[in-house]
């Protein structure tokens, strides 16, 4: 089983490149977050992604929004497709595939409002306890806008004070850890200490590798012995985020297990200009 998950910044601006990274690495679960588009703007040419069932959720206004996308010879059938109680802004989408609860996530960044953040953080993790408790296994995927440990954070941007950054944030997503999950990049990667997901778009960042961790897949303790590698790709597409790929060996899931779902339903297409051009600017 393969997952990638990619904060694409845009998902107009990154129409081509999604495409692109589709057809070369074809995951059996695609995670995507801050898709910037609403239902009716999604690009014709991944709207409904050849070979998956797909769920866009997307925001108003070319804000936020995330997409879960589940390849079709992987799970025959179309799972259901849900949005925990705590979602707000598009920021999570999930789905059943049998035992396995599987999501997209983009946390909040806490720019504008850190009590949301932290609110959804906590609503997170008392999530991941409730379905550990009720015998669920979940792969979380995602920017979860939190740099875990220190290293997490090139040394010429640590700031503890900085929002990402903070001992409260990290022990929110520690307590998440705790509660029965494991952090699949970092236990892959245990020495790397340049080891980097987000890069700010400027002075050349991204190439220098000065950035910080901030996209995760995160797996319960039932399955992360599966884990056959994890990675993040620096250097492929414009986003401000890499894609991170997990690799699991064996079965997750029971395949005849699945609940079968109802397709979503996709309105015509507006009249929204195409994004392109100018790079897509973000906090994180």
């Amino acid at each position: 089983m393969k997952i990638t998950t990619w904060n694409v910044n845009g998902l107009r601006a990154r129409e081509g490149q999604l495409t692109e990274w589709v057809m070369r690495e074809k995951p059996d679960v695609l995670c995507l977050q801050e898709i910037k588009a609403s239902l009716a703007q999604v690009p014709e040419s991944v709207c409904r992604l050849d070979g998956y069932h797909c769920f866009w959720h997307g925001g108003g206004g070319g804000y936020s929004g995330v997409a879960l996308h589940v390849r079709r010879d992987f799970a025959p059938k179309r799972p259901v497709f849900t949005h925990p109680g705590f979602d707000h802004e598009s920021r999570i989408v999930m789905c059943s595939l049998g035992s396995l609860d599987l999501a997209s996530i983009y946390v909040p960044n806490g720019g504008k409002d850190v009590a949301a953040k932290f609110r959804f953080l906590q609503a997170m993790a008392a999530f991941v306890e409730e379905s550990h408790a009720r015998g669920r296994r979940l792969v979380l995927c995602g920017d979860l806008n939190v740099a875990l440990e220190k290293r997490d954070v090139h040394p010429k941007l640590q700031n503890p004070n900085q929002i990402g950054q903070t001992s409260d944030e990290r022990a929110l997503l520690q307590r998440m850890l705790n509660a029965g999950l494991h952090d699949l990049l970092r236990e892959q990667n245990a020495a790397d200490d340049e080891l980097f997901t987000w890069w700010a778009p400027w002075r050349q960042h991204k190439e220098r590798n000065i950035g910080w961790r901030l996209d995760y897949v995160l797996a319960s303790d039932a399955i992360a012995g599966q884990v056959k590698s994890c990675r993040v790709e620096r250097m492929f597409g414009t986003s401000d985020h890499g894609p991170v790929t997990a690799i699991f060996e064996g079965a997750l899931f029971d395949r005849e297990a699945i609940v079968e779902g109802p397709e979503q339903e996709l309105p015509k297409k507006d009249e929204a200009p195409k994004e392109g051009g100018a790079p897509q600017l973000s906090l994180f």
